[in-house]
C-alpha cells in the first residue's frame, strides 16, 4: 500500500512581510535577546518595529546596551526596557543607558562576555548548568555556589532562556535557513536556539537552494519568521561602505570609495 507523501517544501514559509508584522504578538514583560556587537549584526528594524509596538517592562539580554539614538539606546530611551542583562553596558555614546541606570529606571545584571555567551548557549543545548572560573574572587560570584576542580575554584551559572530572540542576518531563505556577514554572525547563532519564538531579519530572500548547506549558520528548525528588510544604510551590494557617527547615524563615504565599492 502507497502513502501519498506531503510535499513540505511547498508548505513552509516563514516569511513575514513587515517587521511590525513580525512583532505584534511580543508581551509586556518579555525576555528578548537581542543580536549584535556594538553597531554589528544589530537588528535594528526589528527593534524599530518594538518601539512603535508599544511592549513595555522587557528584560534585553544583549553584549551591550545601546549607542547613540537607534536601536537599544532608543528602547531604552522611550521606558520600555526594565532589566538588561549583558556584558559591555557603556561606551562612549551610550548616554541613554546611562541616564536610566543612574536615575534608577532599569536594573542591569552584568555578566563576563564569555559566560554571557555560555549561558546562551547553554540554553540552547539544554544544559542545566555550568562550572567557570570567571568571576570567581569578584562581586560577579557574590552568592553564587562555588567548587573546586583539580585545585581551581569554579562558580555555578545557569543557562539564559529568552521568549525572543531579534536577530539580524544576511540572507535566508522561506525555511528560515540563513546566513549571516563577517563578523555581523556575533551572537545570532546562539540566540537562536535559546529562544522560543526567532525572528531574523534579512537583506533578502532567496530560493530554496541557493544557500550552500555547508554554508549556513542557522539552520531553519531554529528561526520561526524571517523578515526582509532590504540592504543596510552602511552597506552597498553587500560591501562595507562607511561608518556610523556617536549618534549611530550612517558617515557617507568618500567619492573614491563609494566608485570603489561599485
Amino acid at each position: 500500500m502507497f502513502v501519498k507523501r506531503t510535499v513540505v517544501s511547498a508548505v513552509i514559509d516563514k516569511t513575514v512581510r513587515t517587521a511590525a508584522a513580525a512583532v505584534d504578538d511580543i508581551a509586556d514583560g518579555a525576555t528578548i535577546m537581542v543580536g549584535g556587537f556594538g553597531r554589528a549584526g544589530q537588528p535594528i528594524e526589528l527593534i524599530d518595529a518594538l518601539v512603535e509596538h508599544g511592549a513595555s517592562g522587557l528584560t534585553i539580554v544583549s553584549n551591550n546596551a545601546g549607542g547613540g539614538e537607534e536601536g537599544l539606546a532608543r528602547l531604552i530611551a522611550e521606558g520600555r526596557v526594565a532589566k538588561v542583562i549583558c556584558s559591555f553596558p557603556r561606551q562612549h555614546d551610550s548616554w541613554i543607558f546611562d541616564r536610566a541606570y543612574l536615575a534608577g529606571e532599569l536594573e542591569l545584571e552584568l555578566v563576563p562576555q564569555g559566560n554571557l555567551a555560555e549561558r546562551i548557549r547553554a540554553a540552547g543545548a539544554g544544559i542545566g548548568a555550568f562550572y567557570t572560573p570567571t568571576g570567581v574572587g569578584t562581586m560577579l560570584a557574590d552568592g553564587k555556589e562555588r567548587r573546586s576542580i583539580d585545585g581551581r575554584e569554579y562558580v555555578l551559572e545557569y543557562p539564559i532562556h529568552a521568549d525572543v530572540a531579534l536577530v539580524s542576518a544576511f540572507k535566508a531563505d522561506r525555511w528560515g535557513n540563513a546566513v549571516y556577514r563577517k563578523t555581523a554572525r556575533n551572537f545570532g547563532p546562539i540566540m537562536a536556539t535559546a529562544a522560543r519564538t526567532t525572528i531574523v531579519q534579512v537583506d533578502e530572500i532567496v530560493e530554496l537552494g541557493a544557500l550552500d548547506p555547508e554554508a549556513v549558520h542557522t539552520p531553519g528548525i531554529f528561526v520561526d519568521r524571517v523578515v526582509p528588510v532590504g540592504s543596510r544604510r552602511w552597506l552597498r551590494d553587500g560591501a562595507f561602505v562607511g561608518g556610523v557617527d556617536v549618534g549611530g547615524h550612517p558617515i557617507e563615504p568618500a567619492h573614491d570609495e563609494q566608485e570603489g565599492a561599485q
